[in-house]
């Protein structure tokens, strides 16, 4: 009996042993077919996959920077005194030579009385230095005066003459000084600013006003040196101010004949016609000068384009699989998202127009017809997608 429950221990323990591994080599089959069922293959639409186009990318320069106005003149005090009146306000509309205000200038005008006196003075010397003159000549002629005599008298109405004329310029100088001291607009325009107030004492250069032409307007910008020699004056540039919803014409007025200290840029003017004054002085634009393109370029989106530890590769479709291709870039154009290739890929190859996550190279992938996308890469590194 011992040796039959011994004989039948083995038995069993062979058995359960055989039925483990017949066990264990199942589930091995089945996690094999399994697998072989989620390997299928990765479903692409037609606008997730590009072919390269060849076409020209015209190369966009912008820079930005605030609008200015060229013509602004700030009207200053030439002469010290009270300020009377001011008619203008901020805002105010002038014309070139309107008077602006009023200043006392009772000092000056005592001024141009004095030196009115003094040229009075002056013309009475004059006068009876040239009668003492002539009547000399004729004494002279008759020998009652020596020609030393007559010298002398010559003398002194040449003096008489030097001081009248003297005499006159400083008048005239007053005159223009007191002329310039009223408060006057040089320029037509719009008052940007008003200083002091009615009643102020003024100071000479002392601003009073400021006054800017809208008529026209400049932006003032840099660019890279890199680019710099594209451009010319003259060039047609598309201007986009903030706080207007179409685009404004310009054209490019100059281009600064060196660097800025310490920088990689050089300066540009842009000006801009602004007629119906639109525009003010301080909004911030920014400017676009577009350089035609002749050569036929090989593109792709610039999504397409991925940068892996410095080296830019594409992910393409080659016999039915997925695979990166090492590509060369050149020009950019970030308005319509193209970027140039010049080696790497051909106009016939299949890329991935946009980025996906977990990719595998080697991994099956298909072009299907259907306008919505089937699975991102990040689905299809867990699970099949759906057909």
């Amino acid at each position: 009996m011992r040796k039959l429950w011994l004989t039948g221990g083995v038995v069993a323990v062979i058995a359960a042993g055989v039925a483990v591994v017949l066990v264990s080599r199942a589930k091995s089959a089945g996690d094999a077919d399994d697998k072989k069922k989620a390997e299928v293959a990765l479903e692409f639409t037609q606008q997730e996959v590009v072919r390269p186009q060849a076409q020209a990318l015209p190369m966009r320069i912008e820079f930005s920077g605030p609008l200015v106005a060229p013509r602004t003149a700030v009207v200053r005090a030439k002469a010290a005194g009270t300020l009377v009146s001011l008619s203008v306000a901020e805002g105010s509309r002038v014309r070139a030579g309107q008077a602006l205000g009023t200043l006392d200038l009772s000092d000056w005008q005592s001024r141009v009385s004095d030196r009115a006196a003094a040229v009075d003075s002056a013309q009475a010397a004059h006068a009876e230095a040239e009668r003492q003159h002539a009547a000399n000549v004729g004494l002279a002629a008759q020998k009652f005066i020596s020609p030393t005599a007559l010298q002398s008298s010559q003398a002194r109405l040449d003096a008489a003459a030097a001081n009248l004329k003297s005499a006159q310029a400083q008048l005239a100088t007053t005159r223009i000084g007191m002329r310039e001291a009223n408060l006057v607009a040089p320029i037509a325009g719009i008052v940007s600013k008003r200083s002091v107030v009615p009643g102020e004492k003024l100071s000479i250069e002392q601003p009073v006003v400021s006054i800017v032409d809208l008529a026209e307007l400049e932006l003032a910008g840099a660019v890279g040196t890199h680019e710099v020699s594209r451009l010319a004056p003259g060039m047609p540039v598309e201007v986009r101010v903030e706080g207007v919803d179409k685009p404004v014409a310009g054209r490019l007025a100059r281009i600064a004949p060196a660097a800025e200290p310490g920088t990689r840029s050089i300066g540009v003017t842009v000006a801009l016609a602004n007629p119906d004054e639109t525009l003010r002085a301080g909004q911030y634009a920014m400017a676009r000068v577009v350089l035609a393109d002749s050569t036929s370029r090989l593109t792709l989106p610039a999504l397409a384009i991925v940068n892996d530890s410095g080296q830019e590769q594409v992910w393409i479709l080659d016999g039915g699989a997925l695979a990166r291709r090492p590509v060369s870039t050149g020009r950019r154009d970030a308005a319509q998202g193209l970027v140039e290739v010049t080696a790497g890929v051909t106009a016939t190859t299949q890329v991935l127009a946009t980025r996906f996550d977990n990719l595998r190279e080697g991994r099956k992938a298909v072009v299907v017809a259907r306008a919505q996308p089937v699975a991102s890469a990040g689905q299809a590194a867990s699970a099949p997608p759906a057909r």
